[in-house]
């Protein structure tokens, strides 16, 4: 064996730059917005946002995707008293969600025979559970109706799970009576939302890369 000494390594971890992190965001938040689109156009139930979202429109006279934007801004506005930051891809969910879900609503009819109403959901909701876990994925900042939710929980002490199921409850019941469409599409996507976007997210989350560095050497800028 040698008798120089050996230096001693420690792992340390280094971030990966935003701008790599970037495209996955925007590819994120497009599928999103189709995702939302395909839903919309299937007719056979919302999840409780879009029930929100679609009764607001109703409403209003608005298009699916200004509804969407304005109720992403107001929630965004009630992460003020939360102390929430948001991060570029807090914007980017407003504005790029709005516009895909406009876009793709104007080449997508409305769909009336069951076995494409059946397709455009079940596709509809397997991308969306996809999309949100490539845009959370990339770790630029939650969508404003994610953070008010994790700034709810983390202001109450309250779970997420429970803080979510409130705030979707209200959602829905306020969406079904400003005329939102509610169905079997809306069970559908409660159900399988959680364990679809948990399955991706182990896919295409965004780590820190360990590396290894000598003992007493300072740590390496991020990448």
């Amino acid at each position: 064996m040698s008798g120089v000494a050996q230096p001693v390594l420690h792992p340390v971890r280094v971030s990966v730059a935003p701008a790599r992190r970037l495209p996955q965001l925007v590819g994120g938040l497009i599928l999103y917005g189709v995702s939302m689109a395909m839903m919309t156009r299937a007719g056979l139930g919302l999840d409780p946002w879009n029930v929100l979202h679609e009764g607001l429109m109703k409403h209003t006279g608005l298009s699916f995707g200004t509804v969407t934007a304005l109720a992403s801004m107001a929630a965004l506005l009630l992460w003020i008293p939360l102390r929430q930051r948001p991060g570029v891809g807090t914007v980017a969910n407003i504005v790029i969600i709005a516009a895909v879900v406009d876009l793709v609503r104007l080449v997508l009819p409305a769909q009336h025979t069951f076995g494409w109403q059946l397709t455009l959901l079940l596709g509809g909701v397997a991308l969306n559970a996809f999309a949100t876990a490539t845009y959370v994925g990339a770790r630029l900042g939650p969508g404003p109706r994610d953070g008010l939710m994790t700034g709810l929980s983390r202001r109450t002490g309250r779970s997420i799970r429970l803080i979510r199921t409130c705030i979707e409850v209200a959602v829905v019941a306020v969406g079904w009576l400003l005329g939102g469409t509610l169905g079997g599409g809306t069970v559908l996507y409660a159900l399988s939302i959680g364990p679809l976007t948990q399955a991706f997210l182990r896919r295409v989350t965004w780590r820190e890369r360990p590396v290894s560095r000598p003992a007493g050497e300072s740590a390496p800028c991020a990448a």
